[in-house]
C-alpha cells in the first residue's frame, strides 16, 4: 500500500492507496485551515499550523494498522509557497503563498531590469508576485531583518522533509513553479536568483521526485511504525499530481481543476517558450506540464458566501441552475487575488458593473461563476492549439463536485463537453500513482474518465460569447 500525502492551500489531506493506485475505503482524513489576509495583498499560512494539520492527517489514517505493508509516501504540495528557514533548519518566516501580492511593486522593478518575456521563456514564468524573484526582492527591502535571518529557502515540502527527516531537496516539479528554474538546464538560473537577491547555496539543492528519503527520526518512526523504513518522495506540484491522479497525461487529456483557485494544464513534449499568457512547469525532468491558473475559483465562491445571505449549498445550486445564463445585467471582474493567467496583473482589483435595485444575491453569485468561467476560457483559448486536436476536457476539483450549476456553467462557456474524472480526490491519487512509479512499480494503463459527460448548450454558448466580449471591453475600460 501506499500513503499519500497531501497539502493543499486550504487543507491537508492523507490516504492510503492499494498498489494500483485505489483509494482503500475508510483509510482518509482532511484537516482545513484559513491563510491570515491583509487588507494590502498579504496571504500567509503558518507553517506550525501546516505542520500539524499533516500530522493529525497521518495520525488519523495510521489510528488502524494497514492490512499490508506500507511501501511508501508520496507527498504532493502546493506550488509557489516561499518559507525561509535558519541555521537550525527551524521556520523562521510564514509561508507565503501563491495568492500575496504584496510584491507586486518588486515584480514591475525585475520586469524593467530583466524583461518579463526572456525570464518567460528561460524559466516558464512570468515576473509576478506570486512567484519567487518577487516574493524574495520585496522582502529583502521591506522586511530586511527577516531576510537577513534565513539561511536558506523553500517550501512546505522541504519542512516536511526537515521535520521528519533532519535534511530535505527540493524537487524539480517544485522547483520548476519558482520561478528560479531554467527549464532548459534544469538547474538554478543564476541571473534570476541575482536579481532576487539571493545565491544558489540558500536554496536546496535539486532532485528527481523518484529519490526518496528511508529512515524517519527515531520520535517520528515510534509514532508511526509502519512509516519507520518506507520511502517517503519529495513533494511534487498540487496540479502535476492532479493530472496524473485524472489520467490527463498526454496531449489527448487537458485537464481543468477548479479547487481554491483554478486552473487548465496539459502535458506536453513541445519545447519552450510557452505562448504568452500561459507557464511551463514539470511533473519531473522529462515530463513538461503547460498551463494556465487563474487566481480566482472556489476562493471566489467561499467569499462570496461568506459576505451574503445565502440560502444552505443544495438550495443556491438549485437555484443558480435554474437562472438563464447571463440575464441578471452583471459584469464581473472576479480578481479578489489579483490576476494570474492570462494577463498577470496582480494590481487588478474585482469589480462588478449593473447593480441594479433588482439585483438579488444569487443573480451576484451566478455572475461571479460566470465571470470565473470566461477567464478560464481565455487560458483555454491559449492551451488548446498546444493539445491534440481531438483532447477531451476532464474536470475535477471539490468546487465541480460541489456544484453541478458550475459546472454546465463551464461546459456552457467553452463550448466544450466536460468529462468528469470520477476522482473526488485527483491530487491524492495523484501522489500515489507517481509513487508507486517511484518504487517502479507497472502502473495500470489509463482508464478511460469515469464519470459523467457534461454537454455544453450551443445556443448558451453564443450568449456567453457576448458576455465574455462586454467583460473584456469592462477591463479594457478599468
Amino acid at each position: 500500500m501506499i500513503i499519500s500525502l497531501d497539502v493543499g492551500t486550504s487543507s491537508a489531506r492523507a490516504g492510503l492507496y492499494d498498489s494500483d493506485g485505489r483509494p482503500v475505503k475508510g483509510c482518509f482524513h482532511q484537516e482545513g485551515y484559513l491563510a491570515a489576509t491583509t487588507a494590502d495583498g498579504g496571504s500567509e499560512h503558518d507553517p506550525h499550523h501546516l505542520l500539524a494539520a499533516v500530522v493529525t492527517c497521518l495520525d488519523r489514517v495510521l489510528s488502524t494498522p494497514p492490512r499490508s505493508p506500507i511501501l511508501g509516501v508520496g507527498v504532493t504540495t502546493f506550488w509557489h509557497g516561499l518559507l525561509g528557514f535558519d541555521g537550525a533548519s527551524r521556520p523562521v518566516t510564514p509561508v507565503f503563498t501563491w495568492a500575496d501580492t504584496r510584491a507586486r511593486g518588486a515584480a514591475r522593478e525585475l520586469q524593467e531590469a530583466l524583461g518579463d518575456d526572456a525570464i518567460h521563456a528561460r524559466t516558464g514564468c512570468h515576473l509576478h508576485p506570486c512567484y519567487w524573484p518577487a516574493k524574495l526582492r520585496w522582502l529583502r527591502q521591506a522586511r530586511s531583518d527577516d531576510f537577513r535571518r534565513v539561511i536558506r529557502w523553500g517550501s512546505v515540502g522541504e519542512y516536511l522533509q526537515l521535520t521528519f527527516f533532519g535534511e530535505a531537496a527540493t524537487s524539480v516539479s517544485m522547483a520548476s513553479g519558482t520561478g528560479l528554474f531554467d527549464q532548459e538546464r534544469q538547474s538554478w538560473d543564476a541571473r534570476v536568483l541575482s536579481a532576487a537577491g539571493i545565491d544558489e547555496e540558500q536554496l536546496f539543492t535539486l532532485c528527481d521526485r523518484d529519490e526518496g528519503q528511508r529512515g524517519l527520526r527515531s520520535d517520528w518512526g515510534r509514532r508511526w511504525p509502519s512509516l519507520a523504513t518506507a520511502p517517503w518522495f519529495p513533494a511534487v506540484g498540487d496540479g502535476a499530481a492532479s493530472n496524473v491522479g485524472s489520467d490527463c497525461v498526454d496531449g489527448t487529456r487537458v485537464a481543468l481543476n477548479v479547487g481554491t483557485s483554478a486552473a487548465l494544464r496539459v502535458v506536453t513534449e513541445r519545447p519552450l517558450p510557452p505562448p504568452r499568457g500561459l507557464w511551463c512547469y514539470r511533473i519531473d525532468r522529462r515530463r513538461p506540464l503547460l498551463g494556465g491558473a487563474t487566481s480566482e475559483g472556489g476562493n471566489v465562491y467561499a467569499w462570496l458566501r461568506s459576505i451574503l445571505h445565502l440560502p444552505d449549498h443544495d438550495q443556491l445550486d438549485a437555484v443558480l441552475g435554474g437562472q438563464e445564463p447571463d440575464t441578471h445585467g452583471l459584469t464581473v471582474l472576479p480578481f479578489v487575488a489579483g490576476e494570474r493567467s492570462p494577463g498577470w496583473r496582480s494590481e487588478r482589483r474585482a469589480s462588478m458593473a449593473g447593480l441594479s435595485l433588482a439585483t438579488s444575491a444569487a443573480d451576484i453569485v451566478r455572475a461571479a461563476l460566470e465571470a470565473v468561467a470566461m477567464r478560464l476560457a481565455i487560458v483555454y483559448d491559449l492551451l488548446a492549439p498546444l493539445a491534440a486536436a481531438d483532447h477531451t476536457i476532464v474536470a475535477s476539483g471539490g468546487a465541480l463536485i460541489r456544484s453541478r450549476a458550475w459546472t454546465q456553467i463551464i461546459a456552457d462557456v467553452l463550448g466544450r463537453p466536460l468529462v468528469l474524472s470520477g476522482e473526488e480526490e485527483a491530487t491524492s491519487r495523484g501522489g500515489a500513482l507517481l509513487a508507486l512509479e517511484s518504487l517502479g512499480r507497472r502502473l495500470a494503463p489509463t482508464r478511460a474518465p469515469g464519470g459523467q459527460t457534461v454537454e455544453p448548450d450551443i445556443a448558451r454558448h453564443a450568449r456567453y460569447l457576448e458576455a465574455r466580449a462586454r467583460q473584456r471591453r469592462l477591463d479594457q475600460r478599468i
